[in-house]
Formats: structure tokens, sequence, C-alpha cells
């Protein structure tokens, strides 16, 4: 595999520090754009690289791409877009109008300034929030409806419209499961991690809509995905969407507690019956595309994700999870 200059967004984030390290690892070039609203830590293990190169821009720039690019290195052959406001509290608590102008108007700039610069591919990481349970009780696929019920996947429909719509650079669109797991800039706020950490640290768990189904994914295999969406035939991929997940990481939130109970058994777990307006998820994904097409098969467990971030807990490796660098929006994805 010849080396390629990679331009990655939200770069220091959750998803992004691991994928860094793993373009490194496979002989890329990679130029990190990130704006560091919760800090650049999780990418000092790579400046000593002499093919990293990182900028703190805003994506939302109109220049942010190509003042970003290191002097005299060859034109990017791709761009990874991770930057944008993560999640469905996230995006209410700033808005439509900024959600709207980090989620969907800087995938139009960077998209854009991808074109002008002669790159090849665009990998844009969406989310199966878009989607709704399916009418039938079957599995949704790359085929269903869209039907997001919060702004947060709003905006990702609507970022994915605008990308689909376009066919140079050639586009492949995936829709990641829910993420969990440790990376560099881990994060509490998402549903597996948060509920480890709760239990963990209040020996207790409260859990809102029970029996709920959802998908998840590891952020190693998210990684392991996207380099996927990288390294493929171009023909192959282009104006694809790939669900980014596997089908053995669909759970009932029950399930996720019986994984932490049994690594943390003096766990008490209350069960409350109230539902929330917009991103509920109560949905179950077919990834049989990905598996089929390119190969993709997650090799890491919920249950295995669990044990490692209780264990980073008890051993102090994370010592004050409660900082707001672990939780929140950051200009990743996720």
């Amino acid at each position: 595999m010849s080396a390629k200059h990679i331009v990655l967004t939200g770069g220091a984030g959750y998803i992004g520090s691991l994928l860094v390290a793993r373009l490194l690892r496979t002989g890329h070039h990679v130029t990190v754009i990130d704006n560091l609203l919760f800090g650049g830590e999780s990418l000092l293990a790579f400046f000593s690289d002499p093919h990293f190169h990182f900028a703190k821009a805003d994506v939302t720039e109109r220049r942010s791409l190509r003042d970003s690019l290191p002097r005299h290195a060859p034109r990017p052959n791709a761009v990874i877009h991770l930057a944008g406001i993560v999640g469905f509290p996230a995006c209410q608590a700033i808005g439509r109008q900024a959600t709207w102008h980090y989620n969907v108007d800087a995938v139009r700039n960077i998209y854009e300034q991808a074109a002008s610069l002669g790159v090849e591919r665009f990998i844009y990481a969406s989310t199966y929030s878009v989607y709704a349970p399916s009418d039938d009780g079957h599995p949704v696929n790359e085929e269903s409806p869209l039907r997001p019920e919060s702004l947060y996947a709003e905006s990702k429909v609507a970022a994915e419209e605008y990308l689909l719509s376009r066919t140079d650079p050639a586009v492949v669109v995936f829709r990641l499961a829910t993420v969990y797991g440790l990376s560099p800039r881990t994060r509490f706020d998402l549903v597996v991690n948060q509920f480890v950490l709760d239990a963990f640290t209040r020996r207790e768990l409260l859990i809102y809509q029970r029996g709920y189904s959802r998908s998840f994914i590891h952020v190693l295999d998210v990684a392991q995905g996207l380099m996927l969406g990288l390294d493929s035939p171009l023909e192959k991929v282009r104006g694809q969407v790939y669900n980014l997940g596997s089908d053995d990481g669909n759970y009932t939130k029950d399930q996720i507690v019986a994984f932490i109970i049994k690594r943390l058994p003096e766990v008490i777990v209350e069960y409350k019956d109230l539902t929330f307006g917009g991103d509920k998820r109560d949905i179950t994904v077919s990834f049989e595309k990905i598996r089929r097409e390119l190969g993709f098969r997650a090799e890491r467990t919920v249950d295995e994700g669990v044990r490692e971030l209780v264990g980073a807990l008890k051993t102090g490796l994370i010592r004050n999870p409660y900082d707001e660098r672990y939780r929140n929006a950051h200009f990743i994805v996720q």
C-alpha cells in the first residue's frame, strides 16, 4: 500500500486520536485540523513523527483546510471529516443555527476546499440515529427511510444529502453505531462509558428507557472501519453508505447493565419509566452490507469494553473522569 497524505478534521478527539495512530503506523502522512476545544494532549505522542502535521483551526473558516496544509507537502489524497457537534443533548443546548453552522455548513466548506485541491475521496462520519425503528420490526439497513428524531440527526441527514449529491471528490459515508471504549481522548458521555463511570464512582445506576435496543461499536473498530473506507478501491466505495458496527453489537440496556454488574457486583440498579424527547434510538441495525462489501468484522465486544473501562478507572489511569474534557460536545463525531 503506497503512502498517502490524509487530512483528518477533529483529529484530537475520541475517534480521531486513535485513527491518527493507525494512519501513521501504516505509513501515511497525516495532517490534523482541530480547534482544541478540549485540549490536544491526545496528540502529543505524534509530534516527533515527521509524517505528522497539526494545525489549530476552525473547520467553519473559509480557508481552514487550505491554510492548514504543511508547506511543500503533496496534495491530500483524502479527507476524513470527524469534526462537528456531537449528540442530541449538545445540539439541543446550542440550538439549530449553531448546530447547522458546525454540522452542515462546515461540511460544505471542507468538501468544497477538498474539491478545489483535487482530493480523491471524502470520508464522512455520520450516525445511525438518522434512522427510526422499522415499521415491520426488522433491523434497519442503508436503504431504510431516514427519519431523524433529533436536531443532531437532522443535521447529519442534511450533511449526508449534500455530500451524496457530489461526485468529485468521491464520497463515502459511514453511519456509526454508538461508540464505547478507551482512547487517548476518552469520552464519558456515551452510553456504555457513562454507565461504567456511574457504576464505579457512585455504586449505583439509574436506567431510563429500559429494554431499548441500541447498536454499539468499540472505538478501535470504528478506526478499523474508517481505514477500510480509505483503502478500498475508489470505484467500489464511491457514493456508498455503510452502517458501521456489528450484528453482535446490538444490545438492550439491560444486557449492558449485566456486563457491568459482572465486574462491579455491589452496584445498585434502579429503573425509571421515563422517556426523553428527541433521540431515543430504540433501533436494531443491520451491518450486513459493510461485512459483505468491505469484509468488516468487529474484533471487540461490549463485555471487553466494560472490562477495560473498569480497569482504567480502578488503576487510576483516568484520575478525574468528571473533567469536562471527558464529556459534552467536542469537534469530533460520534
